[in-house]
């Protein structure tokens, strides 16, 4: 191929890597823009012809509206310090041993359950006569449940601990990621010939690189839990509730005059968001003296024993009361009658045969929503990651040398608050005259979906080896058979893992099917959230375990296609 050939086919995929980089950043962008204007008074389709700040006035008159964005502030940024503080213990502690293999094949389950289904089972289980207390019963003579405020505390405390529990899985998954480049067993290795403990060496010569590679990822995680909807309507205290459900009721509510105060919410959600962000880039600063302080300290920390059995334990307690959770769930579903304080219920298919009854619909929905964006999802980024390798050539290995641009649009989706771009986007769809449906989900998902799957793809994409098809090509194989017939099968686990995480983020998509669906579209996650305001925790329960059940099915598909696929292949088995 000449030089005159070469150019504008790296125009062409120049263009391509733009155009889906502005695909991913363009719904963000315009959703900001439409929570600009009302917010500012002007929506002259409800008669806001000037500008003015009469919103913001509004709002700050709302009671109780500066408490429920500290709370949204408070939570939010506690849930992910003890997120990254878990991930740091267990890492430090365990790396290398058998536990920490053990809980590395846990992690594909511990993902796959759904934010909502995760806060329900953890709402079953730390109930007032939910099985801790019911355990607890007898030895303090409790003959009914004690009446305290667990779930639902003014302080946010059950919510911060199902965000913790949930998130910090995600967390340890990106660090999983990022371990490799940070080189620990060699550095672990000359920490220990200076004499320094596992735990301190871990902190002072591992920690550093793997935070750079996954301090993005963190940040996703701060603006999610500052600004999550499903699990603090599950969770979170209603008296007031946090700032995001707020403005969720306003934006669903059928005075459309309030959608100038959801407006001017939205953007206190967005300046929330961002203290917290700042606030967070202030605790990095601290920790960085801190550890500075501690190199020039010259303490070794070798007598650690203790702190290594101590430091894995919160994560460990996180991801046991998500399993239990789970369980709860099940047995919630099948459960008759269950007086306090005994600890089993007697059995009923009562709730079964009602949630087969009504969740035919949703689940359908639900179903080809999150196939639909996935498979979208997965032909864009695709497409998008071999034109960068053709274009990058060698030079691209690992999604942290992506182009800036495309980086920062990867991540835009996950770092601005969903609430806050959601609920503007609701209100330029309306001004545009577009009905909600199918198209429309199915385009809000794949927002969510695709960065997803492009950064858990990414890595492996860039990592086989390129000799491979410089094979293929030598023996007369033109570029797209060697796409279709050596590249795609020989990533088949990763491309299958992929579409897995992506079909697990859309079944969890609550905040977009709610607004871009205009109700008009429930699926099994909205009908699941919608039936934890009720009364009925068997029916809840059982919508949950739905919920659950998608993906992972996928999750174990994905885990068993390609060892069929191979199964007479011994060096593409996985190790």
């Amino acid at each position: 191929m000449t030089a005159a050939e070469i150019r504008p086919d790296r125009e062409t995929r120049s263009i391509l890597v733009a155009g889906i980089a502005a695909l991913l950043a363009a719904p963000v962008l315009i959703g900001l823009a439409g929570v600009v204007l009302p917010a500012v008074g002007y929506f002259p389709a409800l008669g806001g012809d000037a500008l003015s700040l009469q919103p913001f006035r509004d709002l700050l008159a709302v009671p109780g509206i500066i408490p429920s964005a500290l709370l949204s502030l408070a939570t939010g940024l506690v849930a992910t310090l003890l997120s990254v503080l878990a991930i740091v213990g267990f890492c430090a502690a365990s790396w290398g041993t058998a536990s920490f293999a053990a809980m590395r094949r846990l992690l594909a389950p511990l993902l796959a359950i759904p934010h909502a289904a995760a806060a329900l089972g953890l709402a079953l289980l730390i109930a007032p006569s939910g099985p801790l207390f019911r355990l607890a019963a007898l030895p303090l003579g409790l003959d009914r449940p004690p009446d305290l405020l667990v779930v639902g505390d003014p302080l946010g405390l059950s919510l911060t601990a199902g965000l913790v529990a949930k998130e910090a899985p995600f967390l340890l998954l990106v660090a999983l990621a990022a371990l490799p480049q940070a080189e620990p067993a060699r550095r672990l290795r000359l920490a220990h010939a200076l004499g320094y403990g596992r735990i301190v060496a871990f902190l002072l010569t591992v920690w550093p690189t793997v935070y750079r590679q996954i301090r993005l990822p963190v940040l996703a995680v701060l603006a999610f839990a500052s600004s999550v909807v499903d699990v603090a309507l599950i969770l979170g205290p209603s008296t007031p509730p946090t700032l995001a459900v707020r403005l969720v009721g306003w934006m669903n509510d059928p005075d459309l005059s309030l959608r100038f105060l959801a407006s001017a919410a939205a953007l206190l959600q967005l300046g929330v968001t961002l203290a917290a962000v700042l606030l967070w880039l202030g605790l990095e600063r601290v920790g960085t003296r801190l550890l500075r302080a501690a190199i020039h300290g010259g303490h070794r920390g070798t007598a650690d024993r203790v702190v290594r059995q101590v430091l894995p334990l919160p994560f460990l307690v996180g991801a046991l009361a998500l399993g239990v959770g789970t369980a709860m769930l099940l047995v919630w579903s099948f459960a008759g009658y269950w007086p306090f304080p005994s600890l089993l219920p007697s059995l009923s298919m009562h709730n079964w045969m009602r949630a087969a009854a009504s969740a035919g619909p949703p689940l359908r929905t639900t179903l080809l929503v999150a196939a639909m964006a996935t498979l979208v999802a997965l032909v864009l980024v695709v497409a998008l990651l071999d034109a960068i390798r053709a274009r990058g050539g060698s030079m691209v290995r690992t999604k942290t040398h992506l182009p800036p641009a495309l980086l920062a649009a990867v991540y835009l989706p996950l770092i601005v608050p969903q609430v806050a771009f959601l609920s503007g986007l609701q209100i330029a769809i309306i001004a545009l005259g577009w009905t909600p449906g199918l198209p429309l989900l199915v385009a809000a998902h794949l927002v969510f979906v695709a960065p997803y799957l492009l950064l858990s793809l990414a890595d492996p994409w860039f990592a086989l080896d390129p000799r491979y098809e410089r094979i293929g090509a030598s023996l007369g194989r033109s570029r797209p058979a060697l796409f279709l017939r050596l590249r795609l099968p020989l990533l088949l686990a990763p491309l299958l893992s992929a579409c897995a995480i992506g079909f697990a983020v859309s079944v969890g998509q609550y905040l977009p099917t709610l607004l871009i669906g205009a109700g008009r579209l429930p699926t099994i996650t909205t009908e699941a959230v919608a039936l934890a305001a009720g009364g009925n925790r068997g029916l809840t329960a059982a919508y949950a375990l739905l919920q659950t059940a998608l993906p992972c099915l996928v999750f174990a598909l994905a885990l068993a296609l390609p060892a069929l696929r191979h199964r007479r292949r011994r060096g593409m088995k996985p190790a």
